[in-house]
């Protein structure tokens, strides 16, 4: 499969690889917790806000809806 494949698109399921270094930091624990629990599991990837960064759309435990901006290189296509 080509990279090209790869890459999600707008309304695909996406997964968050990894945390980006930094992204936590002043968050408020909760934020935090949300965030860090779905790294690995698929989720809806929303938009793409132009500069690179895919916009990640989730419900936390709770059932608090988050968006998240992530670089690209951040998340993967769940094929």
């Amino acid at each position: 499969m080509s990279a090209e494949n790869r890459r999600p698109k707008l309304g695909d399921t996406a997964v968050l690889k990894d945390v980006p270094p930094g992204m936590l930091d002043d968050l408020p624990i909760g934020d935090q917790q949300a965030i860090s629990e779905i790294v690995g599991k698929p989720i809806l990837l929303n938009e793409d806000d132009g500069d690179g960064r895919a916009v990640l759309e989730f419900r936390d435990h709770n059932g608090h809806m988050h968006f998240i901006w992530v670089m690209a290189e951040f998340i993967r296509k769940v094929v």
